[in-house]
């Protein structure tokens, strides 16, 4: 059945510690343009709201960076994912940074609240930190923390201070439903550079991974299909969240801001979402973390548009 499409453009990077994700959605669509593709005028889009003025002003929060302004963003994506759902539409989300994947969270549980919402999080990093356990303060590192509500603190090394303590609940909290989703709905594809407090929470919820090595000895289509008869079987609704650095930082390419080699291929990407995107448990599609300013002759863009163009077929 073909989907009723929405673009949903999200330039927020105030989760990311490198600056330039924001211009990965204006990348995209110059590329378009290059390409001649009409799709991206055709196809009705909205706007997040764009907060990133803060990042000209230091942080109120050492160990969860600009919490404050993103809880703002997170409320908006959610009430526009939530809106768009409730109108018969297919959200294609093209963000900044991958904090922002905890807002399409909250607005896909606020439109299911009574059923378990499944996560494939295609990406090199586990994204499970939170103000107790990061090194970097920086929010991109905890989208599923927050989404899983969790703290770990047996992992505590902050000196996290009260207002910290306090903002951390109101992110984990948003729409006043948490946890938003269960580990045991989690799938990892691409993952392999995590930390110890990462690796602990994994191991403690036996959260399925394929790291690049078990997608190609298994081969994209037993992935999918092990993920769709099984693992996912119980799930009525899907999310979708491709972080464009799960693909090789050496032979696809490095634009992006935290890129790891030995990663996913373009092929192998094109293969799995196109058929994760069809899928009629699929609800919302992601891609993030484009960014222009470490990219060499424009790369990620590139190859990104190469997926879009299998995927969506345009």
């Amino acid at each position: 059945m073909k989907k009723n499409l929405t673009l949903v453009f999200n330039r927020s990077e105030l989760g990311a510690g490198t600056r330039g994700s924001s211009l990965g959605i204006d990348s995209i669509l110059i590329e378009a343009s290059k390409r001649m593709k009409s799709f991206f005028i055709e196809t009705p889009s909205i706007k997040i709201l764009d907060k990133n003025q803060f990042l000209f002003k230091e942080t109120k929060y050492k160990w969860a960076k600009y919490a404050g302004p993103l809880i703002d963003v997170y409320k908006d994506i959610s009430e526009k994912i939530e809106n768009q759902l409730a109108n018969n539409k297919y959200p294609i989300i093209f963000s900044g940074d991958h904090s922002n994947a905890y807002g399409s969270i909250c607005g896909l549980k606020k439109f299911y609240p009574n059923e378990d919402l499944g996560v494939i999080w295609i990406d090199a990093h586990a994204d499970l930190h939170s103000p107790y356990t990061t090194p970097s303060g920086n929010i991109h590192g905890m989208p599923l923390a927050m989404a899983l509500n969790e703290d770990n603190f047996k992992f505590e090394i902050g000196d996290v201070d009260d207002e910290t303590v306090k903002v951390w609940d109101q992110l984990k909290k948003i729409n006043n439903i948490f946890p938003k989703i269960k580990p045991s709905n989690i799938i990892y594809i691409g993952l392999r550079d995590t930390e110890k407090e990462e690796d602990y929470l994994i191991k403690k919820h036996n959260i399925n991974i394929f790291n690049p090595l078990k997608v190609r000895s298994l081969g994209v289509k037993n992935m999918v299909k092990t993920i769709k008869n099984d693992m996912l079987k119980k799930c009525k609704h899907v999310y979708v969240s491709f972080d464009v650095d799960s693909l090789d930082s050496e032979k696809v390419s490095s634009g992006t801001g935290t890129p790891i080699k030995n990663g996913l291929l373009i092929d192998e990407c094109k293969m799995m979402l196109r058929s994760f995107y069809k899928w009629d448990k699929s609800r919302c599609l992601e891609i993030t973390e484009i960014n222009p300013l470490l990219d060499k002759k424009n790369k990620m863009t590139k190859s990104i548009f190469d997926i879009l163009e299998y995927v969506l077929n345009i």
